[in-house]
């Protein structure tokens, strides 16, 4: 009996502590939240620039956040991944200083959009360091025993900053304009920095420190499940709208929704499957999910059936990437989590960047559902991946 009262103790000790770490992240990803539905505004309305220039200040973040994330997960994997959210945030207040100093410029346009991409880069930076930092941390709390569990709840309150910060910059863009935007990333991340203070640091001494060719050769294979997957989800946000529009169905926004929320509900409620019956038996599992639901959207009669679609892509990507990245995990070895989730990552990141425009490049005007049988096509070839992914060590 006091063994089992230990650890029920034990488990609520590290539930509080895990869920303290997702207010911490869903803190640092308004930062980024907030700014992604007003810069594309305030670059072409106000300083005047094209859609290219629009492009390159949304692109720059993911750009840097690519080239960062190694250096994310060996900084957490060697210093802790309280310490690297520390990072993290700090760079996000140099970015929201950036956005601040090219408000004086707004009638030199060239130099205040260059400012402008100085701090969105420098985001995207933060966004590595917060995101890294965080599931490092939780996966070190967890002690092995949980990790498919942290992966996916951490990643919960990325996509739920995400889904709150559109709305909420938008508000304080059109209320106060792009200063008010500016002052709030820089000031937003002193109030998590408080929060992480209630985290305990764990950090893992090792000599043996995971270089890039020994992560890439560790994680490929999950990372290329992941990576597949990832198209079904660039997808549904690329080209589920117009789908509908196409179509004359209106309530452009229910597939996101039912995408959204679906994901969040798998997250909460299905990350111990992970855990409990395997990182692989789900990852193959889950795509199938996926698939199914990328053919239905392709297929559905009715706004709402594809919305059912929607939300199966959604469960299938909530459960997917946290099942393949516990495997990436398991591989690379306990004293370089940072180090695998960042080079795990960085497989569907850019699976996520590129599929888009070929997509488009595949589908013609009058045929937008289309794009969703090409997807599940190449959705579905995670499953023999996976299954490789099983047979190796």
């Amino acid at each position: 009996m006091q063994s089992e009262s230990v650890e029920s103790s034990e488990s609520m000790n590290f539930m509080r502590m895990l869920l303290t770490l997702m207010l911490v992240v869903l803190a640092g990803f308004l930062i980024i939240g907030i700014a992604l539905p007003v810069l594309p505004r305030y670059v072409h309305h106000q300083l005047g620039f094209g859609t290219f220039a629009v492009g390159l200040v949304t692109g720059a973040q993911f750009a840097a956040s690519l080239a960062t994330r190694f250096a994310a997960g060996r900084y957490a994997d060697r210093y802790g991944g309280r310490r690297a959210i520390y990072l993290g945030l700090l760079l996000a207040i140099a970015g929201g200083v950036f956005y601040l100093i090219s408000l004086p410029f707004a009638t030199q346009p060239i130099t205040a959009i260059a400012l402008v991409l100085i701090g969105r880069a420098i985001v995207g930076g933060a966004e590595s360091f917060i995101i890294t930092g965080g599931m490092t941390l939780g996966l070190a709390l967890a002690g092995g025993n949980q990790t498919g569990r942290v992966i996916a709840w951490v990643g919960t309150a990325m996509f739920a900053a995400f889904a709150l910060g559109a709305p909420l910059g938008t508000a304080i863009f059109d209320h106060s304009g792009f200063a008010a935007i500016a002052i709030t990333t820089a000031l937003l991340p002193i109030a998590a920095m408080l929060v992480v203070r209630i985290l305990p640091e764990r950090v893992e001494p090792s000599e043996q420190r995971g270089t890039l060719s020994l992560a890439l050769s560790s994680v490929w294979l999950p990372g290329l499940g992941a990576a597949f997957n990832g198209v079904g989800y660039a997808a549904l946000l690329s080209f589920s709208v117009l789908m509908y529009a196409e179509k004359g169905w209106g309530m452009g926004w229910l597939p996101v929704s039912a995408f959204a929320a679906a994901l969040i509900a798998a997250r909460l409620f299905l990350g111990q499957l992970i855990d409990q019956s395997g990182a692989i038996r789900v990852g193959v599992m889950f795509s199938l999910v996926t698939a199914l639901g990328q053919v239905l959207l392709c297929a559905a009669p009715s706004p709402w059936l594809a919305a059912a679609g929607a939300a199966l892509t959604g469960a299938g990507w909530a459960m997917v990437y946290p099942a393949f990245g516990s495997e990436a995990v398991r591989r690379l070895g306990g004293t370089n989590k940072g180090v695998a989730m960042a080079t795990y990552s960085a497989f569907p990141d850019l699976a996520i960047g590129l599929s888009s425009p070929l997509l488009g490049l595949v589908v013609s005007a009058g045929h937008m559902s289309m794009v969703f049988l090409w997807s599940a096509i190449v959705v579905i070839m995670a499953v023999p991946i996976a299954l490789l992914a099983s047979k190796k060590p």
